[in-house]
């Protein structure tokens, strides 16, 4: 049975069947209108409930990155079902969690040893917050529970994330529930930095704002600053060049954890398992999903460096060393997806293979400078942000417009933020299907409004 065949159950896409889902970040009465429904994937595509092969040129929302329903993942995921759907996460384990841990702490940089498992990236945020929280307060620095995240920054939807987040609209309600939190400003200048490929020449000296940050609230007080090493979903933001290191330095002279969201960075987004290697930097955590199972079976996980481990190996051996945990974390379904996806971005050269194609990409999506309504663009690694004029008086519409005539239009899915078009495909994808996305998106800017 091929995609396009793919049973849809009796499902017409009526309007009272589409009624009672309420659909999470996303207009859903302007959704229920003109529906936008995908019953079957492959590869690079996706295949809509009318017969349509949509290219797909987001990775499903930044995780499939090995591509759609592999053979091998979805082998793996299948052989598990049959043989262990489900172990306790508590007082009990599986092998297969045990050894996808171990492969992801050998993918991390310096002593990333140790692999905290959850289900989501707003989840993972949540753990490492704890876990810095709980780390200083068992080295006796309990007065360390300030976090520094930054302006733009987007940790997922848990009030911790929501907190240390950077971003307007997933703050106003509830982004004041966890206290002790302040920002850096966004690394972003249209001015000194537009048009950029790969890490912006201008900015590394705003990372010396979280000196400032520490002077207003003493280190004493601050127990972790949390970035994006490429900020995603508010628009794909590059780091200045140097401007990670320099967090790193400043982190480390005060005694402050330093946590990399690599929910969309990590494998293979830039080029490397993991930005940090990228960057050449050892954060004290990683936080990673999305990609971890190429987007198949919901998985995330909180990287700890071996000195935050080895601090809470202590007190009585038959209690808990940390009072935390998921009832699905480490689900044998997703540890077998886990595995499978890993052995495939190793035995495809997929991360090394977007290092070659990172000039080649950045030159493609480059070439629609001069399109309409484009006022910058922004490439690294295997992902783009093309920021577009917005309509006066209606910020977010012309964006909006572009992704629902991408995909009811021109046969291709794209994500906006606001008026940002946001490009990250599987890193399958072949230079003929770049030339595609860029044909396929030039038509959709000359036809906006």
């Amino acid at each position: 049975m091929s995609p396009m065949d793919a049973p849809t159950e009796g499902f017409t896409g009526a309007p009272n069947e589409l009624e009672s889902h309420w659909m999470p970040f996303t207009p859903n009465r302007s959704f229920k209108l003109a529906p936008r429904l995908i019953s079957g994937a492959k590869n690079m595509h996706y295949y809509s409930t009318d017969g349509r092969q949509v290219l797909d040129a987001v990775a499903g929302m930044w995780c499939c990155n090995a591509g759609h329903c592999r053979e091998p993942i979805v082998k793996a995921i299948q052989a598990q079902a049959a043989q262990l759907d489900y172990a306790p996460a508590f007082q009990f384990g599986h092998p297969k969690i045990f050894e996808l841990a171990s492969r992801i702490s050998l993918l991390a940089p310096g002593d990333l040893d140790y692999v905290l498992f959850g289900n989501s990236g707003s989840e993972a945020v949540d753990t490492s917050l704890k876990v810095a929280l709980a780390y200083h307060r068992l080295k006796g620095e309990g007065g360390k529970t300030r976090f520094i995240g930054r302006e733009r920054g987007y940790h997922g939807v848990g009030f911790g994330g929501i907190s240390v987040g950077g971003m307007m609209p997933n703050r106003k309600m509830f982004g004041a529930m966890l206290s002790g939190v302040d920002h850096l400003q966004a690394t972003y200048n249209r001015d000194e930095q537009a048009f950029s490929r790969g890490e912006p020449e201008w900015g590394a000296h705003l990372a010396d704002e979280l000196l400032r940050l520490i002077a207003l609230h003493d280190a004493s007080t601050i127990a972790a600053v949390i970035v994006e090493p490429v900020a995603g979903s508010t628009g794909v933001l590059a780091p200045p060049k140097a401007y990670l290191k320099r967090l790193r330095e400043i982190t480390e002279q005060h005694g402050i954890l330093l946590i990399f969201d690599e929910v969309i960075c990590g494998f293979g987004r830039l080029g490397a398992p993991f930005a940090a290697e990228r960057f050449d930097i050892v954060p004290d955590m990683i936080i990673f999903a999305k990609g971890a199972t190429s987007g198949t079976v919901p998985m995330s996980g909180v990287v700890v460096r071996k000195g935050i481990y080895d601090i809470f190996m202590q007190g009585p051996e038959h209690l808990p060393e940390f009072f935390h945990g998921y009832t699905y974390s480490g689900h044998p379904l997703a540890a077998a997806a886990g595995l499978a996806a890993l052995d495939l971005y190793r035995e495809e050269g997929l991360f090394e293979r977007v290092n070659q194609l990172e000039p080649l990409w950045a030159d493609a999506i480059h070439s629609l400078k001069s399109a309409p309504h484009v006022v910058d663009i922004r490439t690294i690694g295997l992902v783009a942000g093309i920021d577009l004029a917005p309509k006066e008086g209606a910020p977010g519409t012309r964006g909006y417009e572009a992704m629902t005539r991408a995909f009811h239009d021109h046969d291709m899915v794209i994500r906006t933020t606001a008026d940002t078009v946001a490009l990250s495909p599987p890193l399958i994808i072949e230079e003929a299907q770049i030339a595609e996305i860029v044909e396929r998106l030039t038509s959709v800017l000359a036809d906006l409004s």
